[in-house]
């Protein structure tokens, strides 16, 4: 079905809502980051996620071309085939950084909003201590090298083809082992609101 068709304004603007919240916490940004790349007010930006806000065209095109996607699928009525798969092509997702890592975004779209999976890169001299932690649980694979995944009061090493899955309420942190790097793939359950990659991480 096109956008629009034998929908009401509000139930348009509530899905472009959900699907542009969604999509901001799938790159990670505030509301405030987010303002800063798009110039559009964080006031403005927080009523069209909420839904009580008709958006400008040159709104639509901007935060189109910051999120890499045509106009058409932020309008999207999201339909049933869509809300079964969404499909991430290789290269869609622009690797990003923090906390000293470079990872991608790997899920996400339409109504699929309950689990963010990231493509995770930790540099050999990665020098970060803080833990973090979040409400839900998280899951890692080892894709190559050697990964320390460091607990408080416990620390385990997992090498290529290990996985863990823990508590992420618990404040952990990753570092890669040895003098190369690692690649991981981690998943991540995600409760209602903002979820933050580099918070999970």
């Amino acid at each position: 079905m096109a956008a629009g068709i034998d929908r009401p304004l509000e139930q348009i603007l509530v899905t472009l809502g959900t699907r542009l919240k969604s999509l901001r916490s799938q790159h990670g940004w505030t509301l405030e980051q987010l303002s800063k790349r798009t110039k559009l007010s964080e006031p403005y930006l927080s009523r069209l996620e909420g839904g009580t806000r008709q958006p400008s065209l040159a709104a639509l095109i901007t935060l189109g071309q910051v999120y890499n996607i045509p106009i058409r699928t932020l309008l999207d009525d999201g339909d049933e085939q869509s809300a079964r798969c969404a499909v991430i092509r290789a290269g869609s997702a622009l690797p990003r950084s923090a906390n000293g890592l470079s990872y991608r975004a790997i899920s996400g779209g339409g109504a699929l909003t309950n689990l963010q999976a990231i493509a995770i890169e930790i540099p050999a001299n990665r020098h970060y201590e803080k833990f973090n932690q979040h409400e839900g649980e998280e899951w890692l694979y080892v894709l190559s090298g050697r990964v320390k995944l460091v607990f408080e009061s416990e620390e385990h090493l997992l090498d290529a083809g290990d996985a863990a899955h823990f508590d992420a309420r618990t404040p952990h942190r990753l570092a890669a082992d040895g003098k190369r790097g690692a690649e991981i793939l981690l998943v991540a359950s995600v409760v209602p609101g903002p979820a933050l990659p580099l918070n999970l991480i």
